[in-house]
């Protein structure tokens, strides 16, 4: 198993507590999800037709401003492990470091996975990978540098995860463009990472490629009703937004009385430099508070943003003994 945040088992394990006794903020998960309200029985007893599964398609397109062909399947994960059958198995670039299974999954599949350290480095792939914004350290690319690469490099994958709350970075409303295949989450921004709910949005020929690897189900009734409900619920996601970057400030403030400086970030987690990232994790631990920290690089601590007040309240208190 390839490292990631999430892995509250391992916090258990070591520190003890009931997984609901634990705040998580190893992950970059919105903690005040999208209120989901009530599904319709047949959405959890029926299998979903594809009327339903292209009204999802369409919310997709309306919250990420796009036009082009989407496909929805089990989370942006999902997209991922079918990379390998975009096209035929050439060299692949992953602009880096950035998270960790691009490079295993396409290596898996006879791909000569290599990584790139500047967007110049990625041309002549067969396959060049973006992570935008990064994670983990929020570097992010104006789009108009994306797209000089796209002449240059057979496909190009911008993976969007956490582009949600910074749309002017978005390469959405030119994913009809051949070559060109965005990826992404409904899970993080939204807070329902358990629904497994991601698209692919690009030109219509790669779409419709996936789509014929992800089959005719490729993801449930509940996740259909929710991602439509929540994806055309503008408003909301103006709110959070707001709320997203004004908790970055605030986490940012907690972090500087801690002599912790700012590597970078994005609206949905902040990547801090730390004396010593082992001992500030143990530190929270044992307040039940979880964080991530990164075996290539010991002075690495990941935080995500605190959700209820009270979770603010027990992260200040902490950090304050």
């Amino acid at each position: 198993m390839r490292e990631h945040g999430g892995n509250l088992d391992l916090a258990q394990q070591r520190f003890g507590g009931r997984a609901e006794d634990w705040i998580d903020l190893s992950t970059g998960i919105n903690r005040l999800p999208y209120p989901v309200g009530e599904i319709a029985a047949h959405h959890w007893q029926a299998l979903p037709s594809r009327s339903e599964i292209e009204a999802l398609h369409r919310a997709a397109r309306h919250a990420y401003g796009t036009a082009a062909p989407v496909v929805a399947t089990g989370g942006a994960q999902a997209v991922i492990q079918l990379l390998p059958q975009l096209a035929p198995r050439g060299r692949a670039r992953i602009l880096a470091p950035t998270y960790n299974e691009y490079a295993p999954v396409l290596s898996a599949a006879g791909w000569e996975a290599e990584e790139a350290r500047e967007l110049d480095a990625l041309v002549g792939a067969n396959l060049a990978i973006v992570v935008n914004p990064n994670n983990p350290d929020g570097r992010r690319h104006a789009p108009k540098d994306l797209l000089a690469v796209l002449p240059h490099v057979g496909h190009l994958v911008i993976d969007e995860s956490f582009a949600d709350a910074v749309p002017e970075l978005s390469l959405a409303s030119e994913a009809g463009r051949p070559g060109l295949l965005i990826l992404r989450s409904f899970g993080k921004f939204y807070g329902l990472a358990g629904l497994r709910l991601g698209f692919a949005i690009g030109h219509a020929a790669d779409i419709a490629k996936l789509a014929a690897a992800s089959g005719p189900w490729p993801v449930s009734g509940a996740a259909i009703a929710i991602g439509c409900r929540a994806l055309r619920d503008d408003a909301w996601a103006r709110t959070t937004s707001a709320r997203l970057a004004q908790d970055c400030v605030r986490l940012d403030g907690f972090a500087q009385s801690q002599g912790w400086r700012l590597v970078g970030g994005a609206p949905l987690f902040r990547l801090y430099e730390t004396p010593d990232a082992l001992g500030a994790q143990e530190k929270l631990a044992r307040a039940q508070i979880w964080s991530r920290v990164f075996a290539q690089n010991p002075t690495w601590l990941r935080l995500g943003l605190p959700g209820a007040e009270a979770e603010w309240s027990r992260l200040a208190e902490i950090l304050a003994r």
